[in-house]
């Protein structure tokens, strides 16, 4: 009986599919529209919805809710079809996630991408191909942006007629939230991500800046932040083989146009993706990442065709190095423990540039209609070809000795809340205990002035260690770095790091002193410290007599001795984060 039910339930599904099949149009609004147009959201998540209903190899599943109140979708191509989140994560095949959308106003990826998985279950040569292949994509990022749709934001965009917003639904650029997590959408990411755990990810942009011919750009992950054998297979196998992919294609592409101010054959950078950006935080994972940026002034249709190319490209490399990219991908963490030290900070190495064979335009600077001034002109009926310095290489101007492990204060909830989110693995102290362990005081550090991203972000941050014994509650936590989220860590509790949970203004409470002293009272608390520590007296004496703004300043000398005395605060300027060696 059971069987005989089995067997009802089997044809009715494919009866179903059939019926979608041949009763639901799949043409795309893009290809409706000769190129023109991109569909609205609800339009988007019902195509997907219609090509699973007809397709068995394609699913659609949601996670979590962004800041507009709508889940975060994720739909995944397999030729075997996928029925739970659990056969994602436990899969053996090539895993690449695809993120559209992130800005709604480069639009090219959300187009490409549903015409992508279109074609892929419409070909059955295409499903052979790819049999190996567990294609994730993340149709809309950033919802509450695609729901603000208009026709004027992208000012220097040349289509499609309408659009999305760059902001999200509380104005967050959603591409500068992946290590603070400020939103809904951050967090429901974290949890694709770590479900899906990637071998490639591709996020897909539209770029601003300079013109030129390319019609598309890469942004790979900087290899040297990378690091390893990872980093060098990213720099000397991926990039090159996935150009000349494209090449073979008739398509010119060149690495991102790193440019502001300048023209770019003076020569330009590598941008340096820290793990705010979608693919710095991907590569604290070990996922080799990719960030596509078409060229804001070539015609719709192009971007979106050379954005479907390039997808197929990526896919056709991972297939081809799919034993080596995961056996890299698998090696990555004890070749980094091994190393026992970790590069936080970098600088572009000025003497190792790289020649690029640049498509550019002349550029010159004309009077301008506007204004009163100058502007740059881009005269496209002067191509050129110019030998171009791409510096792509950046050297280490600040590391750490990676320790066994960190112990973070209970309490911080927020760092907690995005440990959780990562599927970082730590313990809580059964039982109150001391333990001798690396203290670190912050010594100095910048704000910025203005507002960014929420935040007024930290940044020259130095730090000053010591080793003391120090007593941690039961409930504090020991997180181990020998596990698949060391880098994450190194990366948000080391405060020197570029995107540090202390820089992100997460520890801001220690930087401001609850108890103070009046200066009248404690004078006389003061003098007799002085005269009951000697040595204090004379580096007081010292700095007065080396020192002339602070021989100038007698509140500035009078805390420098209350700073000495156990008066003083302990939890001024203490991070709640220790190194355990």
């Amino acid at each position: 009986m059971k069987k005989l039910l089995l067997f009802v339930l089997t044809l009715f599904i494919i009866s179903c599919n059939k019926d979608a099949k041949d009763t639901i149009d799949f043409t795309t609004q893009f290809e409706k529209s000769k190129g023109k147009e991109t569909p609205e959201y609800k339009d988007i998540i019902t195509y997907y919805e219609n090509l699973a209903e007809a397709y068995s190899e394609i699913s659609v599943f949601t996670f979590g809710q962004t800041d507009a109140g709508e889940p975060l979708h994720l739909i995944t191509y397999n030729r075997e079809g996928v029925y739970n989140i659990d056969e994602i994560t436990n899969s053996s095949k090539n895993r690449i996630l695809i993120n559209n959308g992130i800005h709604p106003g480069e639009s090219d990826g959300i187009d490409a991408s549903m015409m992508l998985l279109r074609d892929i279950v419409q070909n059955d040569s295409l499903q052979e191909k790819y049999k190996n292949t567990l294609i994730a994509v993340i149709p809309v990022y950033n919802v509450g942006g695609s729901l603000n749709r208009n026709s004027h934001t992208r000012a220097n965009q040349n289509g499609p007629l309408e659009y999305g917003f760059r902001g999200n639904a509380r104005n967050f650029d959603l591409n500068r939230d992946f290590i603070k997590q400020d939103t809904k959408n951050a967090a429901a990411f974290a949890e694709i991500f770590h479900a899906v755990q990637p071998d490639v990810f591709i996020d897909n942009h539209v770029s601003n800046g300079a013109d030129y011919q390319y019609a598309i750009t890469h942004l790979f992950t900087q290899h040297n932040k990378l690091g390893g054998k990872l980093g060098s297979f990213l720099e000397t196998t991926m990039r090159p083989e996935i150009e000349q992919s494209l090449e073979d294609k008739n398509i010119i592409i060149t690495p991102y146009v790193n440019v502001w101010g300048n023209t770019p054959e003076a020569g330009f950078s590598q941008f340096f993706d820290s793990p705010r950006y979608s693919t710095g935080y991907t590569t604290l994972f070990n996922t080799l990442g990719l960030m596509v940026e078409t060229h804001m002034l070539k015609p719709y249709k192009i971007r979106v065709e050379q954005t479907y190319e390039l997808m197929l490209s990526a896919f056709d490399f991972t297939d081809k190095n799919s034993e080596k990219i995961k056996e890299l991908r698998a090696k990555a963490l004890e070749e980094i423990l091994a190393k026992k030290k970790y590069p936080i900070a970098f600088a572009v190495d000025n003497t190792k540039p790289t020649t690029l064979n640049f498509k550019g335009y002349e550029a010159s600077y004309i009077d301008s209609k506007v204004t009163t001034g100058k502007r740059l002109f881009y005269d496209t009926t002067k191509p050129f070809e110019k030998e171009t310095n791409y510096y792509n290489n950046f050297k280490i101007t600040k590391e750490i000795e990676i320790p066994d492990a960190y112990i973070l204060k209970q309490g911080w909830h927020k760092v907690v809340d995005r440990l959780d989110n990562n599927a970082i693995a730590y313990t809580r102290f059964k039982n109150d205990t001391t333990i001798t362990v690396e203290v670190s005081h912050i010594k100095d550090f910048k704000t910025r002035s203005a507002a960014y991203e929420g935040h007024y972000l930290h940044y020259g941050t130095e730090t000053v260690k010591s080793t003391k014994e120090v007593a941690f509650k039961a409930g504090d936590l020991l997180i181990p770095t020998n596990q698949n989220g060391l880098r994450y860590l190194i990366e948000t509790l080391e405060a020197e790091a570029t995107d540090s949970f202390f820089n992100w203004n997460f520890f801001d409470t220690i930087l401001q002193k609850k108890e103070g002293y009046s200066a009248y009272v404690f004078e006389d608390i003061a003098e007799q410290y002085l005269s009951e520590n000697p040595e204090l007296k004379i580096a007081l004496a010292e700095k007065i007599k080396n020192d002339a703004n602070f021989a100038k300043n007698p509140r500035a000398q009078l805390d420098f001795v209350y700073k000495q005395t156990p008066h003083y605060e302990p939890a001024h300027l203490l991070l709640p984060v220790y190194k355990l060696y």
